[in-house]
């Protein structure tokens, strides 16, 4: 929960009188009273990397869906259910006896069809010379030119045919186009399967590495990318966003993923943008269908301030003011470019120079143009905890 502290346009008058009626705050203004103590830090500028937490689903690298492209029965299952597979691994042998027929009859007419052609090719060989010499006549060269053609096409569709037998006996043994981890087996040794039928034998999934899918606000989205177009915000050298993942017992993955993705489509519905990152996935803790938090690094402040949320007021409209002790350890009001808010502190991107002494303790005892008296901040310590 945010702890914003605001102040209205009434407090603000009331702070600008009390200042008036300071005459500059100082301590030796006619025996006043001495100048308020307030709790200051200075403000350190640092690198630092925006991070927004996203919800997720886990869903697979890639899935090969297993259905036999020629028809037969089922001679035998080749792989063990649950087990990884490797890419070109038989699964299933298809009864390859019918197709083993049809590429003994294809070789047979393509033998034929090219022996064929080879007689035509001889006949219109002599013809042409005879043809010069009158010794055949036009007509009887033509014809042999002619069926020269047709049997080289004859030809040409033996062996396309041949080929498509090879083919067919090859898919009569079905492989797995990916390596993963097959599931369950959807028939068995005996069945009848037909080619392109709308049922799966069986599934091979790739889980190593895995996705994540993410989803973010749009609006959230933009903003970003108009800082980083503006210079204000940087993204790494490589363009590659890192992510951690939370599981749903809330511990932390080992493994750092990448985000490589972000669609270029709005869902109309819920205003999001779909994000996908890439994880390791060695030892197959995250499996499909899980949901898990992730937390995505966005882009890098190059001189980014923490400044305590007490040091902060929300003046009026809603913009965030400090009060800094300036020279003469007068107080002054600085206007902010805040980006976030982390833990119990603002990331302050806009409105503080290096070395500002931002008030974070005494704020109401301490209006614009006040003469303060400027000590360390020191943070309550955190309670000790109860013993057993």
């Amino acid at each position: 929960m945010l702890l914003k502290r605001s102040i209205g346009p009434v407090a603000l008058l009331a702070l600008s009188l009390t200042a008036c009626g300071q005459d500059g705050g100082g301590a030796g203004a006619g025996g006043g009273m001495p100048p308020a103590e307030v709790a200051v830090i200075a403000a350190k500028p640092a690198p630092f990397t925006v991070t927004t937490e996203l919800t997720g689903r886990v869903t697979p690298y890639q899935v090969a869906e297993i259905r036999p492209q020629v028809s037969g029965i089922i001679k035998e299952r080749l792989f063990t259910e649950g087990t990884d597979v490797q890419a070109g691994q038989p699964l299933y042998q298809i009864d390859p006896a019918p197709y083993r027929a049809a590429l003994a009859q294809a070789q047979a007419d393509q033998k034929s069809a090219q022996a064929q052609l080879t007689a035509v090719k001889a006949r219109a060989q002599r013809y042409k010379e005879l043809v010069a010499v009158r010794g055949v006549s036009q007509q009887e060269y033509d014809d042999a030119v002619s069926e020269l053609g047709a049997r080289e096409a004859a030809v040409a569709a033996a062996t396309a045919a041949l080929q498509t037998a090879r083919i067919n006996l090859d898919y009569a043994s079905l492989t797995a186009p990916i390596s993963g981890r097959i599931g369950r087996s959807r028939v068995t040794p005996g069945a009848l399967v037909t080619a392109g039928q709308e049922s799966m034998l069986t599934s091979v999934t790739q889980l190593d590495p895995i996705y994540i899918d993410l989803t973010q606000s749009a609006d959230a989205l933009s903003a970003l990318r108009r800082q980083v177009t503006a210079g204000s915000l940087s993204l790494p050298e490589d363009g590659k966003l890192k992510v951690k993942l939370i599981l749903p017992d809330g511990s932390t993955y080992a493994e750092e993923g990448v985000l490589d993705f972000a669609d270029v489509t709005v869902d109309q519905g819920t205003g999001t943008v779909g994000l996908r990152a890439t994880f390791p996935n060695k030892h197959m803790e995250l499996l499909p269908g899980m949901f898990v938090r992730a937390v995505v690094e966005q882009g890098t402040y190059a001189s980014a301030m923490l400044v305590p949320q007490q040091g902060v007021i929300i003046g009026p409209g809603g913009h965030p003011v400090a009060m800094v002790v300036g020279q003469g350890d007068k107080v002054e009001p600085r206007p902010l470019k805040t980006a976030k808010a982390v833990g119990d502190q603002w990331v302050v991107i806009g409105g503080l120079a290096p070395n500002d002494r931002v008030i974070v303790q005494g704020v109401m005892k301490a209006p614009p143009g006040a003469q303060v008296k400027p000590v360390p901040y020191q943070p309550a310590a955190a309670p000790a905890a109860p013993a057993h």
